[in-house]
């Protein structure tokens, strides 16, 4: 979209206005360099004093870079100076201003409220803006979670990610820290959309690794269990609900989980639009959905509000974009609104009730809204003001504003999930789509950068971002920790680089503005510099792993020994499907391991991987070795190379 037509600055000053003592308002031209008055007021005479002193500033300025020119090669100094011009912008610079199309129709709205007096105004836009709160609450509190569902107490609050096994390091040995595995029920709370949460790093299950889609094992009809799917333990359970329809992905909602201990095998099946996975041996723990009729009339009632509160915010946010005239008018509620309706709907944090919910986006919102108003008052005001173009300005910088806001949604089909190496090496097209995007990037930087040389502003803005530059180099250049740009972070770079008033500058800075509130709403104020663990979170870590020598199968024993250890660990931990089942001490002796099988008409899987002990019971895992098989007739498949 090309830029609206710059107007250039009137070359004649506007008359000067002084207030006498006696209140009465004359207009005089402007005083002489030098020239000072008895009547002009205190204000008046320091407006002059900082008017003075910046054209000295400017005057030693250029002083000292003709002293520069002096010190440097005719040629060279004479291109350097012509660069110099160039960068300035023409004289006199323009300034951008939006001329609206169908000016008269897109300030009606606004031209309704302008009839009434000024205290009217600011009383109609707090009344609306505490109707939204009204029925913002309303809405969260009738589409909440019940006291009890059919006798099985309140739901626990669950995120999509949640799991009754999170992996086998966590669970311990023969899982005793996920106790109990059967004869246990409770109910549950999904938010919506889980259907499309993946898994961001390789997850073994079994002989097979998956990334980059949901973890729901199993899924296929269990005969013993009045024909319903069956999961593995370490399944999303909420991701598992909708597979199992018992939730809709676009309401989330309420259930009840079984645990039905150990099962013997787990289809794959495509179900409601998931494909699970397949694991063909046992697992100690199982669970299933309580089906009866009770269950579902009490959960009926109980789903997610996002959807709701979302039409809600953008008709609220509308009609302030609409009616409001001045940049502070439309920012401020425009701003809290989208806050809190990512912060406690559309995108909030792991929360147990709606209470904690409140606490911990008002614990973010505090710094959020300070920063607001930075952005405000160097961003968004002159991209706004004297704009009257409404319409335009709700399509394109609102519009754009939600896009941002809600990027868990509008921004889930780009594939890069974290700008780390890490996941752009390992996840499909994510480098494709970033060269991508920071082709576009470029492009709208250089567009951005000719509109600020048109108004004159682009030696200031490119002394900006050098600083900001050196500053992410120098962050970049600090050892043990790596440079994490998130959402807020970047937005927060860009964001100065809008403060134009052009259509494409309303669109950016919407978007900006958005990803800002999304990333602070959602994550809160993650650091920009983390440390190498906390950015590789689950995934493998590049230790070593046990040199595992050939098994001795005695009939139904199988015996694992390894060649000694890597420094830094201690023992030897082995995982049989899955699950810890050994966890040595080098010292103790305890250098091989014997399993008796325990079913006759399954394959086994073992992995090995190096542990240490840490002080008050803490141990540390290294990366695990990928599975070798063992099969029903005895033979053994060896461990593939690589690590898990």
């Amino acid at each position: 979209m090309a830029p609206s037509s710059p107007h250039s600055q009137s070359k004649h000053q506007e008359p000067r206005v002084v207030d006498l003592e006696d209140g009465n308002r004359i207009s005089r031209g402007p005083l002489e360099p030098g020239e000072s008055s008895e009547s002009t007021t205190p204000d008046t005479r320091l407006s002059q004093e900082y008017d003075n002193a910046s054209h000295h500033n400017r005057s030693a300025v250029a002083f000292r870079w003709q002293k520069v020119l002096k010190c440097i090669p005719q040629p060279v100094a004479s291109r350097l100076q012509k660069a110099v011009d160039w960068i300035k912008g023409p004289q006199p610079a323009r300034v951008y201003h939006i001329k609206p199309l169908f000016e008269p129709i897109q300030t009606f709205p606004a031209r309704l409220v302008a009839r009434l007096p000024k205290a009217a105004r600011i009383g109609l836009l707090f009344t609306v803006f505490a109707l939204w709160v009204v029925l913002f609450a309303v809405i969260l509190s009738k589409f909440g979670n019940p006291n009890d569902i059919a006798g099985f107490g309140a739901p626990v609050k669950l995120s999509c990610t949640n799991r009754l096994w999170p992996d086998s390091p966590s669970c311990g040995l023969d899982g005793r820290n996920c106790l109990p595995f059967d004869d246990s029920s409770f109910a549950f709370s999904c938010p919506a959309d889980c259907a499309s949460v993946k898994v961001l790093n390789y997850r073994t299950i079994g002989d097979q690794q998956i990334i980059y889609r949901p973890l729901i094992v199993g899924g296929t009809p269990e005969v013993s269990e009045a024909n319903e799917p069956v999961y593995r333990g370490d399944s999303f359970i909420c991701g598992a609900a909708i597979h199992a329809g018992i939730l809709q992905d676009a309401q989330g909602g309420c259930g009840v989980l079984s645990l039905i201990g150990e099962k013997p095998s787990y289809g794959s099946i495509q179900r409601n639009g998931i494909l699970s996975v397949g694991f063909n041996s046992s697992f100690p723990l199982s669970f299933d959905f309580n089906r009866d009729q009770s269950v579902i009339s009490s959960a009926e009632k109980c789903r997610d509000p996002r959807w709701n509160l979302l039409i809600l915010s953008i008709i609220f946010t509308s009609i302030l974009s609409l009616f409001t005239t001045t940049p502070g008018a439309f920012f401020g509620p425009i701003f809290i609104i989208v806050y809190f309706q990512i912060a406690m709907a559309s995108d909030p944090p792991p929360y147990s009730d709606y209470p904690s919910l409140a606490s911990t986006a008002l614990g973010s919102f505090l710094p959020a809204a300070f920063i607001g108003v930075l952005i405000y008052h160097f961003c968004v005001r002159k991209t706004l003001k004297k704009l009257n173009a409404h319409i335009e300005k709700t399509i394109l910088w609102l519009g754009g504003c939600w896009v941002g806001a809600l990027s868990n949604v509008t921004l889930e089909m780009i594939p890069i999930q974290r700008l780390t190496p890490h996941d752009l090496n390992q996840q499909p097209g994510a480098i494709v789509a970033l060269i991508i995007i920071v082709l576009a990037l470029i492009v709208i930087a250089f567009f951005q950068a000719w509109c600020f040389r048109i108004e004159g502003r682009l030696p200031r803005y490119l002394g900006l971002y050098a600083i900001l530059g050196i500053g992410l180099l120098v962050l970049m250049a600090i050892p043990g920790l790596d440079l994490r740009i998130h959402h807020y972070i970047l937005a927060l770079l860009l964001l100065p680089g809008t403060s134009l008033q052009t259509r494409p500058s309303l669109l950016y800075q919407g978007l900006l503005v958005g990803l800002f509130v999304n990333g602070v709403a959602r994550w809160g104020f993650a650091p920009i510099l983390q440390t190498s663990a906390a950015l590789r979170g689950d995934a493998q870590i590049g230790s070593g792993i046990p040199s595992i020598l050939a098994p001795m199968i005695n009939s139904t024993n199988i015996t694992f020994a390894w060649d000694g250890l890597v420094r830094g660990y201690e023992g030897v931990s082995v995982l049989v499907n899955d699950v810890e089942r050994f966890r040595g001490f080098h010292k103790d002796g305890d250098n091989s391991f014997t399993w008796a099988r325990r079913a006759m008409d399954r394959p086994e899987y073992f992995r090995f991987g190096f542990v240490n002990y840490l002080p008050f019971g803490g141990v540390q895992y290294s990366d695990f070795t990928k599975a070798g098989t063992w099969w029903p007739n005895g033979t053994w498949k060896d461990i593939p190379a690589g690590v898990s």
